[in-house]
């Protein structure tokens, strides 16, 4: 993987999902190369916890394709193409792009206001670089177009390649101007479903994935 300005990795708490995280930010930035084992007894040193919570964020990751273990061998970090990334982001951009268009025609009122009041008020933590504060923010914001769908198969389908690529979205605020740059193309996405613009908003979202795409790439290898 290529490296990128690194920050010091700092214990983000005990619980499987935030050892998920801190594990997967560390691959992701490169602080963990790809062919390094992951050593269950020493992260659980770092977090402060017992082994059981640690193989179930290894477990996690490996489901995300970060980390592959082999029977009876320690887990180690995989090798995230640029060409597997893409083809996860193609298919993430198609869905999108898909929940976007049926968010503009399905959506309630209470729905759309709801959306928009939301993403009015992400403003603030773009004016503030809160890089963790609007990952979060990005996270309800596209989890509330999958549920605007209403289409629950969709949904399933959404939600599960999004787990694959969390790792790669939330990274991609790390990067200098992307914060304003999101909020742009999710205010696009907004004011198209705001007029029931299905053409309008499944295209905006569809551009905004493709965009995310490309600036996640950098924290992947560029070939096989």
């Amino acid at each position: 993987m290529k490296q990128v300005r690194r920050r010091e990795v700092i214990r983000t708490g005990t619980t499987v999902e935030q050892m998920v995280r801190a594990i997967a930010d560390m691959i992701v930035t490169g602080a963990i190369l790809p062919g390094e084992k992951l050593d269950e007894i020493s992260l659980a040193s770092r977090f402060e916890v017992s082994r059981t919570p640690v193989r179930e964020a290894l477990r996690e990751l490996g489901a995300m394709g970060l980390v592959g273990r082999e029977p009876n061998r320690s887990a180690v970090v995989t090798n995230v193409t640029g060409t597997y990334l893409h083809s996860m982001f193609e298919a993430m951009a198609e869905l999108e792009g898909i929940c976007a268009r049926l968010s503009a025609e399905r959506m309630t009122v209470d729905e759309r206001r709801a959306l928009e009041l939301e993403h009015r008020g992400s403003m603030r933590l773009v004016h503030a670089g809160a890089e963790e504060d609007y990952a979060a923010h990005n996270t309800e914001f596209h989890t509330r177009l999958y549920r605007g769908a209403h289409n629950d198969h969709v949904f399933e389908m959404v939600t599960q390649t999004r787990a694959r690529l969390a790792p790669f979205r939330r990274a991609q605020f790390r990067l200098p101007g992307r914060l304003a740059k999101s909020y742009e193309e999710h205010d696009q996405i907004v004011t198209a479903i705001i007029r029931a613009d299905a053409a309008a908003a499944g295209q905006a979202a569809y551009s905004h994935v493709a965009i995310v795409s490309d600036a996640s790439a950098v924290f992947a290898t560029a070939g096989e």
